[in-house]
């Protein structure tokens, strides 16, 4: 599996707000087919006494075209949660954007559409400072 470009970034801003990197990949084997998401993750929480776990799939967005790559992710995104499911219910999917493709891209209002209409849970990072803006949990 390629590494994304934005992969060391992702991880070290997930690091950087306390989170423990359990898997890099992330492996998931459903009826005997692989796959791999780019990270896994934990976080302890005192008030809950208990441990929420992440997965993060990190898009660069590096075609020409936005929307055409949009679309291989989205099956991407849905077929990881699909298996996610079977393997580890209790673990939430992300997608990783940077913040200059969710402002351009994944802000317009047909994006958003789809985003809402199939759930999608973003994080949104700074390159430059490798830091997480913000966390969409939908």
């Amino acid at each position: 599996m390629a590494r994304d470009i934005f992969h060391p970034i992702v991880r070290e801003a997930l690091e950087k707000e306390g989170w423990k990197i359990t898997h890099d990949p992330y492996r998931v084997r459903v009826k005997g087919q692989p796959f791999e998401i780019d990270l896994g993750a934990e976080q302890m929480f005192a008030a809950q006494k208990g441990v929420e776990k992440i997965a993060v799939e990190v898009k660069s967005f590096v075609s020409a075209s936005f929307a055409y790559e949009f679309h291989g992710v989205l099956g991407q995104y849905l077929n990881y949660e699909t298996f996610m499911e079977f393997q580890e219910p209790d673990r939430v999917l992300y997608l990783a954007v940077g913040e200059h493709i969710y402002e351009k891209f994944f802000k317009q209002e047909a994006t958003q559409f789809i985003l809402e209409k199939y759930k999608l849970n973003l994080v949104i990072f700074d390159k430059d400072i490798r830091t997480i803006i913000q966390w969409i949990t939908r």
